[in-house]
């Protein structure tokens, strides 16, 4: 990333775009296994394997994805909202800080529903 990307994106140019930059490999790991269970589930459809089995299935998914879901939300918290608080300018600071937040807080609204 270049100076004048930063001043395109607001991002310091030694500072990861995303918060889960650092955990990617980790994240990408996860979501190739709870990939992996869901084909699984697939099959258990496929195979006609006995419903409160494959409920049990769907229950291991679901809450392998709130797993990941919450950890991007710890690092859209960490990183995000912690880099808004950096703005220099108050102004541009507290808003930038209120859009953070904003966008974490309706992100969970959305893990809720």
């Amino acid at each position: 990333m270049s100076a004048t990307d930063e001043a395109v994106t607001g991002t310091p140019i030694d500072q990861p775009e995303h918060g889960y930059t650092g955990n990617k490999d980790a994240y990408l790991r996860r979501l190739k296994r709870i990939e992996g269970q869901v084909r699984g589930i697939a099959r258990m459809v496929d195979e006609d394997k006995y419903c409160i089995d494959i409920l049990t299935q769907v229950s291991a998914v679901t809450k392998a994805l709130h797993a990941v879901s919450l950890g991007l939300v710890e690092e859209h918290i960490g990183h995000c909202v912690v880099g808004a608080a950096s703005e220099p300018d108050p102004a541009l600071r507290a808003e930038a800080i209120d859009a953070k937040v904003k966008e974490a807080a309706d992100a969970i609204g959305r893990l809720l529903r």
